[in-house]
Order: structure tokens, then sequence, then C-alpha cells
């Protein structure tokens, strides 16, 4: 669980550096550039041309309805920290969120009791047993060997089993061994055996 929690804390310091140098790397090339509303020229000293003056607007007449004012259009200029802002923003996006400390030890809890619980299932004692027992006929006509494991685990004091080894044998009647008797198809079965299971 600490090891967990250590990478996460290694992973998130590895994103804020990363994320740090960035920042720092954009406020040096920032002090460098020209201010947003100043021109280049202003800065170093050399004058501009003067700007000749607009033409002023005659004034309407009475009666004359007023034309609509028209405010320049000022075109967006976001400017240098809005694009940082934006970059950092992208850049977020991409890492993964991390889980606040209260789930992710409610993820390591219900990880670590999924594990318990498949401990306990294979730390269930368990033993090897061998001897004889029939399988029953099914009602399709197959041996149910599953159920002559379990009577043979539960003849040695546990509760179910698993076949691991069967044999078969032909048990036929007493009428075979009648001298001169012709032997029918329905005189011997062929008996099948658990002789080795797994018990528990």
């Amino acid at each position: 669980m600490l090891d967990r929690i250590s990478t996460l804390l290694a992973q998130s310091r590895t994103h804020v550096a990363t994320a740090g140098a960035a920042l720092s790397m954009l406020m040096i090339a920032a002090g460098a550039g020209w201010p947003q509303g100043a021109a280049p020229s202003a800065s170093l000293g050399v004058q501009e041309p003067a700007r000749q003056a607009a033409p002023a607007r005659a004034l309407p007449q009475q009666g004359e309805p007023t034309p609509p004012s028209t405010s320049p259009v000022r075109e967006d200029n976001p400017g240098l920290f809005n694009e940082v802002g934006k970059f950092f923003e992208k850049s977020l996006s991409i890492f993964p969120t991390l889980k606040s400390p209260a789930e992710t030890i409610n993820d390591l809890n219900a990880g670590a009791k999924d594990a318990g619980d498949t401990l306990s299932r294979l730390a269930q004692p368990s033993s090897m047993v061998a001897g004889r027992m029939v399988c029953p006929v099914s009602a399709s006509g197959a041996p149910d060997c599953k159920l002559g494991a379990d009577r043979l685990c539960q003849a040695k004091g546990f509760k179910e089993g698993k076949s691991l080894n069967t044999d078969s044998a032909e048990s036929c009647s007493a009428k075979v061994l009648i001298p001169g008797r012709a032997r029918k198809p329905d005189d011997c079965r062929t008996a099948n055996y658990v002789t080795r299971a797994l018990c528990q």
C-alpha cells in the first residue's frame, strides 16, 4: 500500500516539476519580450513620424438624422499571458487525474479484500486419499465419478472431493460360469471406480 502511495506522490512531483520548468522558461521569455502595447521603436528611443490627424467630422445640421456612431473595432490581442494560460490548460488535460487519498485507500482496501478471499480459498486444508469407490451410473448412462469421489472423501472424514484417478473393471453375473451356456450381452457390465481423490 505504501509503495503505491509513494509511486503516486513521485508521479505528481514529476508533473509539478515539469510544469514549473515550463512556466519559468516562459516567464524568462516574457521578460525579454516587448510590452504588449508598446512598439519596438518607442522603447529603443527612435521617434516615430508624427501621425496625421484624422479629418474632423462635420457636425450634422439641424433636421438631419444623426449618423450612428461607429467605434473602431478592437482586434482581440490576447497577449503572452493569455497564451501561456491556454498552454497550461491544454497540458493539464494530458495528465491523468489524481485520486483523493480516501479513494486511493478504498481501492487498496478492495484489492486487499479480494486477495484475502483468494488466499483463504487456497488455504483450505486438502488431502489426497486413495481407495476404491464405485462411480454410480447417472440418468444419462454415464458414470458419475464426482459423486464417487465425494463418497470416497466422506468415508475418510472429509466433506467433498475431486476425482484424480479412475479405474474400470468388468463385473459379470454367475451365469457366465455355467458350462455350455452361451454368453449374453447383458451378463457382464463395466463398472468404473474412483481410486484417488483430492478431498477438502
